[in-house]
């Protein structure tokens, strides 16, 4: 009785009724069955049109997983009534606490789903002796629910970039909403072709697209020419981060060919664990690799020509104005081409075809950073390493809108973790 008196105070359901209450076997093990009754002449709703019909006769009983209770599964059953509706038919009818042939409650699906955001959805199935494919069917339900029911308006400032995903050249493209206060995962979809950034402006709108203020974005071809046609009233800024990741990847490429060269020749490698020395940051040396690096930069290698055209490109960010940080980047960009340098000299021509979008970062006063899109790609990198199972990039996409979507949930009356 006391168990029935606790579930009319945290899930009571409109037009039914909670019945006798028994430990049985199901699936092997001793769970907790609870039956539900409809009141006493309580019509059935409609699944389509949601209208209270007549009935037209009842199925054999269904059991629907519940909360587990102690160390007890448990589960309803009920002996579901169909509607004969006039509109739509003779329908299974609508039940308050699941849908259509799926086993498990509404409740013990949020239950599942809140847990897989904590732990990986193996562990969870695990913990609470259930199958990975159970836990995947609760978190799809969730999402799709949150997707249905989420708010989109007010949606001014955006991310896309693109993450690595599975083996060989796979891609997801990744719209992030960059917001103050409101940092999620609005988009995702495979590839990172201009048709999969049109799909995204499609499904967001037009509406919703013009009221965008700022893009940040990479130098990916593709995504510069559909935001440009979509959202030509943003801003696009390719940001600091990007830009400067370049720089890195230059003088990574120029140390390489160095390294190969000093061994063809028979010299001493002088660069011999130097990588991080020249791509770091100075200020985030430590005493001893400050030490090593005045060492490097007495010689008159291209791996320090090329360091000290990064550190010199830093001034371009302290800036105030627009037009003085273009001048500067002209000169910049003329010193660079005059090296014999090829790697930055790439970075320098890409500078050059990208001067209007890099100088944006100015008109926006450096609001507006690669920074939070790079924090979120790094969540949606650990949850791709907690994946246990995600072998399909549908599944993927499921999992990253739980946990990087700030999605809204069912209304439950438990409090789950």
């Amino acid at each position: 009785m006391l168990i029935k008196t606790l579930l009319n105070k945290v899930e009571r359901f409109k037009s039914f009724v909670y019945g006798s209450i028994c430990v049985q076997f199901v699936d092997g093990v001793d769970a907790l069955v609870i039956d539900i009754e409809p009141r006493s002449n309580s019509q059935p709703i409609c699944p389509e049109c949601g209208k209270r019909r007549n009935v037209y006769d009842r199925r054999p009983p269904r059991l629907f997983e519940y909360l587990p209770v102690w160390t007890f599964k448990c589960y309803y059953r009920y002996a579901p009534r169909r509607v004969d509706c006039p509109t739509c038919g003779v329908k299974v009818e609508a039940l308050p606490w699941g849908y259509g042939k799926e086993r498990m409650t509404f409740s013990y699906q949020v239950f599942l789903a809140r847990w897989a955001k904590r732990l990986s959805w193996k562990e969870t199935a695990d913990i609470f002796e259930t199958s990975w494919d159970t836990v995947f069917r609760a978190v799809n339900f969730v999402v799709d629910y949150g997707l249905a029911h989420r708010n989109l308006d007010g949606v001014t400032e955006i991310g896309v970039d693109e993450i690595k995903v599975f083996k060989g050249q796979k891609y997801l493209t990744m719209v992030y909403q960059l917001n103050a206060g409101v940092r999620r995962l609005l988009w995702c979809g495979p590839e990172r072709r201009a048709k999969t950034l049109l799909r995204f402006f499609h499904e967001f709108g037009k509406e919703r697209s013009a009221q965008i203020k700022f893009v940040c974005s990479d130098m990916w071809a593709p995504y510069l020419k559909v935001i440009a046609k979509k959202a030509p009233q943003a801003l696009n800024i390719l940001d600091r981060f990007h830009i400067m990741r370049a720089f890195g990847e230059a003088i990574d490429q120029i140390r390489r060919d160095e390294v190969k060269q000093f061994k063809a020749n028979g010299q001493e490698n002088v660069l011999e664990r130097g990588r991080w020395l020249l791509l770091k940051r100075p200020e985030n040396l430590s005493e001893k690799q400050t030490t090593r690096l005045d060492e490097l930069l007495r010689l008159n290698l291209a791996s320090i020509k090329g360091y000290l055209l990064r550190e010199d490109f830093q001034r371009f960010w302290d800036y105030q104005r627009a037009d003085f940080a273009g001048k500067f980047l002209d000169n910049w960009v003329t010193r660079a081409l005059q090296t014999d340098l090829e790697p930055m000299k790439k970075v320098a021509r890409m500078l050059r075809s990208h001067k209007p979008l890099i100088l944006n970062w100015f008109k926006a006063k450096g609001q507006l950073s690669s920074g939070a899109v790079e924090g979120l790609n790094l969540k949606a990198k650990l949850t791709m390493r907690k994946a246990y199972g995600f072998k399909t990039l549908k599944c993927l996409e499921i999992a990253l809108y739980h946990t990087l979507g700030a999605l809204p949930e069912p209304e439950y009356h438990h409090r789950f973790c």
